[in-house]
């Protein structure tokens, strides 16, 4: 974006939606942070904005203001506020509608929750959030269409649905999706400030060394590889991540962990937990589809390939979510079972530590 002459500014976009690539934030909005100049004139806060925010309209500068998503000077605004000179202004924006047409698609969604204003779903591993390169069919955004089609058709045109955060295709469990731009505003806001309470249960490689701990450490796509993220511990590179875990339940060689989000990265579980030496099982990107902790036994590692084949994919579940209503303002919690590929694998691992004989077996170093 080009500097206006008339205006001095700092422009920090959190998350830019884009069709080529994956960005640093699995949270769908961007915000903004503009120093107005000292020579500017009073203007509506909305005809402002508009003229110096890219592809914004009017109508969803109204949506965050209402939504208390527009802050001058640290104190909420209105649309018509009108501008002075070195005000200090903080925009958070859901994200920018997308240039790719989404065919509406009858495709099955687990809903476990719905009322006017958002929709939770469960969602199944193996089902992409939204169209890209390669997956332009068969997404959870094709089947919204679909399901919410009554209201997203506007001027003949199937907007897009209302969404706030992603989870990766073969991550499964629950996302929230809005109804409304105002909830769709008020939900970003909450993601924005890090009142979603997001926990997620992961099956890691190695017998963690504590019984809790946090990993923190700045999230951001690979110099090496673009396709993967990484870990930047001094904070040159990325976002700032944390995650805090816990564990559930010891099998030995993996572990059962909760993870709690405080930021939401993309594949920030996955690289934090790859970061410190435990990445997720089965987890290709990321090493764990290979035998990293166990024993040399051929049975073992019979047992091993087994569990791989059993779960296809990383073993990575959104379990539970919490938030306040954007209209009711109520705290709504909404929890999910293991899938059956997880809890199943989950059960092998139980048996065999159970039933293994650490003694008589050698250790893989």
């Amino acid at each position: 974006m080009e500097k206006d002459t008339d205006l001095e500014y700092n422009i920090e976009q959190e998350n830019l939606f884009s069709d080529a690539e994956q960005e640093q934030n699995d949270e769908l909005y961007e915000h903004f942070s503009i120093k107005v100049d000292k020579g500017q004139g009073l203007l509506r806060l909305d005809r402002y904005l508009q003229h110096h925010l890219d592809n914004t309209s009017r109508t969803k500068i109204k949506q965050a203001a209402q939504a208390g998503n527009i802050l001058v000077n640290g104190n909420p605004k209105i649309q018509n506020y009108k501008v002075k000179p070195f005000d200090d202004i903080s925009v958070v924006l859901t994200y920018p509608p997308r240039e790719t047409e989404i065919i509406p698609e009858d495709i099955p969604l687990n809903i476990i929750y719905e009322d006017a204003d958002l929709i939770i779903i469960n969602k199944a591993a193996g089902m992409v959030v939204h169209p890209a390169y390669g997956n332009y069919t068969g997404t959870l955004v094709n089947a919204l269409c679909f399901y919410l089609k009554d209201l997203l058709i506007h001027d003949g045109k199937v907007e897009n649905p209302m969404l706030v955060h992603r989870i990766d295709k073969d991550t499964s469990g629950i996302m929230v999706v809005a109804k409304t731009e105002y909830a769709q505003a008020k939900l970003a806001a909450e993601f924005f400030h890090h009142t979603i309470n997001r926990t997620y249960q992961a099956l890691v490689w190695g017998d963690m060394k504590a019984d809790e701990g946090i990993i923190e450490g700045h999230v951001g796509r690979s110099i090496k590889d673009r396709k993967i993220m990484s870990v930047y511990p001094d904070g040159k590179h990325g976002k700032h991540a944390l995650t805090r875990w816990k564990v559930i339940e010891r099998f030995g060689y993996v572990t059962l962990i909760e993870c709690r989000l405080e930021t939401g990265r993309t594949h920030q579980i996955r690289t934090h937990l790859q970061h410190i030496g435990h990445p997720l099982f089965n987890d290709a990107t990321y090493g764990g589809d290979r035998i990293l902790k166990g024993t040399t036994f051929t049975k073992y590692k019979q047992f091993v390939q087994n569990c791989f084949s059993m779960l296809p994919r990383q073993a990575l579940h959104a379990k539970s979510l919490g938030f306040i209503h954007p209209t009711t303002h109520k705290e709504l919690f909404f929890d999910s079972s293991l899938p059956d590929d997880m809890s199943k694998v989950i059960e092998k691992w139980r048996h065999y530590a159970a039933h293994k004989s650490f003694e008589e077996e050698v250790e893989v170093k």
